[in-house]
C-alpha cells in the first residue's frame, strides 16, 4: 500500500512493491499539494494491480505510454479510440522498444517520427503525435522528465497515402437533397438520416441515437449527448466529452423530421421493422441515391456527408471556430488538421476576395483626387 504523510510544507508519498525475487522496493516522492500526492499514490497502486511494479523516468517509453493510458484515459474513451491508443503503443514498441522516457530528446523523437511517417498518411502521423504529446505533457507535470521533447516536432508523412477529404460540390449537394426530399417514406428512415447528416454534420452513431427528447422544435436545436452501438443495440457514450453539444438546425430539417412522428417510436429513426438502420444499410441507400442522381463518386460514404456539411459552411464563410463547435471538436486544431485541404481550397477564394477589396482602396483614392482636381 502507498502511504501519504505531511512533512513540513510538502506531502510525501511512499510506494512499495515486491519484485520477482520477492524483494521489497520503495519509492518516495514529494508534492506541494495533497491532491497531487493522492493522484500519484493511486496511479502507482493501479499500475501494480495491472502488473506494473512502478512507472518512473527509467521506464521504457512504450510501457510508460501504456500505463499512462490505462491510468488516465482508458475509462473515458470509446472502444474505437482504445484501439488507436493500442496502435500507438505497438508503434512505440516497434521503434523505441527499450528506450527509457528520460533518455528521449527532440532528436530521437524526430527520428522516430521520420521513420514511422514514411509508411503512414498525414492524418495517422498527426493523430499519433498528438496522443504521444499528451502523455509527455503529463510526464513533465509529474516530474518524470524535465523537457517536452515532442513540442515543435515537424511531421513527416507519406504524401501518396494522404487522402483529401471527400465531399460533394454545392450543386451535387443540392441535387441530392432535392432527390431525397422528393422520395421520402416515413416507413424507411435511412434517407431521413442522410438528410440529417447533410444539415447537421453529425456522425452516424450520433444520428442513430437521436430520440424525440433530443429535438427542441421551439428553439430549433438538436442535443447530441450519446451515440448508438449497432451490435449491442443500445446507447453508448459519445466519441469524447467535447462531442456532447447542442446545435442549431434549420426549420426545413425540423419539418422533414416531423414526418417521422406518426411512427410513434421513442427513437427518431426507428423504422417499420423496429430497428435503427445500420451503417451498411444507410451506406447502401446513399450509394443508390447518388446513382439515381447521376453523381459518380467512388468511395463516397456516410461520413463524407459530414465533410460535405463542412465544405458548405466554409464556402459560405462560416468561421472555423463555429464549425469546430458544431462538429463537436474540442478546439479548432482538430478541425484544421482534418479539413486542411478544404481550408486551403477556400483560402484561395478568400485571398482573391481580399485582393479585390484591397484594390478598391486605391480606386477610391484616385476617384477622390480626381474630384478635387476638377473642383480646383
Amino acid at each position: 500500500m502507498a502511504s501519504i504523510k505531511k512533512r513540513g510544507n510538502s506531502w510525501q508519498v511512499r510506494v512499495s512493491w515486491f519484485d520477482d525475487d520477492n524483494k521489497r522496493h520503495f519509492k518516495n516522492k514529494s508534492f506541494k499539494l495533497k491532491a497531487e500526492a493522492e493522484k500519484f499514490a493511486n496511479e502507482n497502486e493501479y499500475l501494480k494491480d495491472r502488473g506494473f511494479a512502478s512507472v518512473d523516468s527509467k521506464t521504457p517509453f512504450p510501457d510508460y505510454f501504456w500505463s499512462w493510458f490505462t491510468t488516465y484515459k482508458e475509462d473515458n474513451v470509446t472502444e474505437r479510440t482504445k484501439l488507436t491508443y493500442k496502435q500507438v503503443y505497438h508503434a512505440l514498441q516497434n521503434y523505441l522498444p527499450r528506450t527509457p522516457i528520460e533518455e528521449l530528446d527532440r532528436r530521437k523523437y524526430r527520428k522516430f517520427i521520420a521513420q514511422f511517417g514514411k509508411q503512414h498518411a498525414k492524418s495517422t502521423v498527426s493523430k499519433f503525435n498528438s496522443l504521444i504529446h499528451a502523455c509527455v505533457k503529463d510526464a513533465l507535470y509529474d516530474g518524470d522528465i524535465n523537457k517536452d521533447f515532442v513540442e515543435g516536432t515537424d511531421l513527416v508523412y507519406d504524401k501518396k497515402r494522404t487522402r483529401c477529404v471527400d465531399y460533394l460540390s454545392i450543386q451535387d449537394m443540392e441535387k441530392l437533397c432535392s432527390y431525397l426530399i422528393e422520395s421520402l417514406n416515413h416507413h424507411f428512415t435511412a434517407k431521413y438520416m442522410i438528410l440529417t447528416a447533410l444539415y447537421t454534420g453529425a456522425r452516424l452513431g450520433e444520428i442513430q441515437a437521436l430520440t424525440w427528447k433530443d429535438i427542441n422544435f421551439n428553439f430549433k436545436t438538436i442535443t447530441i449527448n450519446k451515440a448508438w452501438h449497432e451490435t449491442d443495440h443500445q446507447f453508448k457514450d459519445t466519441k469524447n466529452e467535447s462531442s456532447k453539444r447542442i446545435i442549431r438546425v434549420n426549420q426545413n430539417l425540423l419539418d422533414i423530421l416531423k414526418e417521422l412522428k406518426p411512427n410513434k417510436t421513442e427513437m427518431v429513426f426507428e423504422n417499420q421493422y423496429k430497428t435503427i438502420p445500420t451503417s451498411s444499410a444507410v451506406n447502401k441507400t446513399l450509394r443508390e441515391c447518388l446513382t439515381d442522381c447521376s453523381i459518380n463518386r467512388q468511395g463516397f460514404h456516410f461520413h463524407s456527408l459530414r465533410h460535405t456539411h463542412v465544405a458548405y459552411l466554409l464556402a459560405n464563410h462560416v468561421e472555423l471556430y463555429i464549425i469546430a463547435k458544431r462538429l463537436g471538436h474540442s478546439d479548432i486544431t482538430t478541425t484544421s488538421r482534418v479539413y486542411s485541404y478544404l481550408i486551403d481550397e477556400y483560402k484561395v477564394q478568400s485571398d482573391n476576395q481580399i485582393e479585390s477589396i484591397l484594390n478598391k482602396i486605391h480606386k477610391k483614392k484616385v476617384k477622390t483626387m480626381n474630384s478635387k482636381s476638377i473642383q480646383n
